[in-house]
C-alpha cells in the first residue's frame, strides 16, 4: 500500500502557521475572532497529523512519538517517513558520505648544528 506524504505535509504546515499565529495572537492584541479562528484550525490540522502518521504500518514508534509534538512534531513525523521512504531507515543521512580529509605532508626542517629539533642546549 502507497501512503502518499502530500496531505500530510500539508497539514504539518497548517498546524505550525496557526499555531505561530494563536501566540503571535497572544502575545500581542489577543483578539476574540483570530483566537476562534486559529483554535479549531491548529485543533483539526494536529488531529489530522497525528492520524496520518499513525496509520502506515512503517511508520516505527518514534516517528509516531514525535507526531505528537504540537507545532512541530508533523514536520519531524513528515522527515522521519521521507528518509524511511528514500533510504529504507528512518535515521540515516541523506547526504553523501563525506570524503576524508588529506592530510597535510609533514614538514621536516633540517638540524642545525648537528643538534636534534626540540633538544634545549645543553
Amino acid at each position: 500500500m502507497t501512503v502518499h506524504l502530500r496531505p500530510l505535509r500539508i497539514a504539518a504546515h497548517v498546524e505550525l502557521v496557526s499555531l505561530i499565529a494563536m501566540l503571535a495572537n497572544l502575545a500581542t492584541a489577543h483578539l476574540g475572532p483570530i483566537s476562534s479562528l486559529m483554535g479549531p484550525t491548529h485543533g483539526c490540522a494536529y488531529l489530522f497529523v497525528v492520524i496520518a502518521v499513525w496509520r502506515p504500518a512503517s511508520a516505527t514508534a518514534t516517528t509516531k512519538a514525535v507526531a505528537v509534538v504540537p507545532g512541530v512534531g508533523g514536520l519531524l513525523a513528515l522527515r522521519r517517513l521521507h528518509r524511511l521512504r528514500v533510504t529504507g531507515h528512518p535515521t540515516k543521512d541523506l547526504r553523501p558520505a563525506p570524503r576524508a580529509k588529506r592530510r597535510p605532508t609533514p614538514v621536516v626542517w633540517p638540524a642545525r648544528g648537528g643538534r636534534e629539533r626540540g633538544r634545549g642546549r645543553r
